[in-house]
């Protein structure tokens, strides 16, 4: 896909630095707010970077502007103090000092949300699409955090720009003590204003057998691989689950396979 970076309107000398250093290090074209509209009348282009004012980095394709934020996870958060029901921390089973692989990192909201209930572990994550890592990985190193527990469970977060089916070869056994997986789902929920932007830029390929079978080697104590309800992933991979958390109501699956 053909981009540039350029930023917000009346920038500040920082956003323009900042942006001349991405393109720089991108080797793509950096092109002033300004001059954007006459430049792609001449030079057709898929998508842009932004540097905002307040330090954040963006996409912006068409309508639709792709960013970090954390907003998921602060309602995953409100729903389990308020009743204890996130399936996902349910699943982990979590003691507090793990080390848990995300192999399919995305927005990192599941990521801040598991990383809070790890105060002596952290997340390692992996996102293969270069675009979602780098808006991502600044995000979670620059966001404007208002609640603390998110900006300390962001620290607590180690993300690579890597495809899951690569590193994990990589990897020796029980190297990592949860594995978790998320991949896109069979019907995607097209009403998600947070991931709909984030489309164009996803990885699809499917996870298949040989793919679970490698992350289940790489966990010591649990793997887990998320699915909904009506998606057809579970019955293809032909796993024997020790547990499922989740419901019909909810639309969300998670099967955990135990190795203990």
């Amino acid at each position: 896909m053909k981009f540039v970076v350029t930023t917000s309107h009346k920038p500040t000398k920082e956003e323009v630095l900042s942006a001349r250093g991405l393109a720089d290090e991108l080797g793509v074209k950096y092109v002033s707010r300004g001059r954007l509209k006459d430049f792609e009348k001449e030079y057709p282009i898929d998508f842009y970077y932004v540097f905002d004012k307040n330090g954040q980095l963006s996409i912006r394709t068409g309508d639709s502007v792709f960013f970090f934020h954390p907003g998921m996870s602060k309602v995953r958060y409100k729903n389990i103090k308020l009743q204890d029901s996130d399936y996902l921390i349910k699943s982990m089973e979590l003691s507090g000092d793990e080390t848990v692989l995300d192999t399919t990192f995305g927005l990192g909201n599941e990521a801040l949300l598991i990383a809070h209930f790890l105060p002596e572990g952290k997340v390692v994550g992996l996102e293969a699409s270069e675009h979602i890592y780098r808006v991502v990985s600044h995000g979670l190193r620059n966001y404007p955090y208002t609640y603390e527990w998110i900006r300390e469970a962001s620290t607590r977060i180690e993300l690579h720009n890597r495809d899951l089916r690569d590193f994990v070869k990589e990897c020796p056994d029980a190297s990592y003590d949860i594995v978790y997986c998320d991949p896109m789902f069979d019907r995607p929920q097209m009403s998600s204003n947070s991931i709909n932007p984030l489309r164009p830029f996803a990885m699809y390929e499917r996870i298949s057998r040989a793919d679970v079978d490698e992350m289940i080697r790489v966990s010591s104590k649990r793997f887990i691989i998320k699915s909904r309800t009506r998606d057809t992933l579970f019955e293809e991979l032909g796993l024997q689950f020790d547990k499922v958390c989740g419901s019909k109501k909810s639309g969300v699956l998670y099967g955990v396979v135990e190795k203990r």
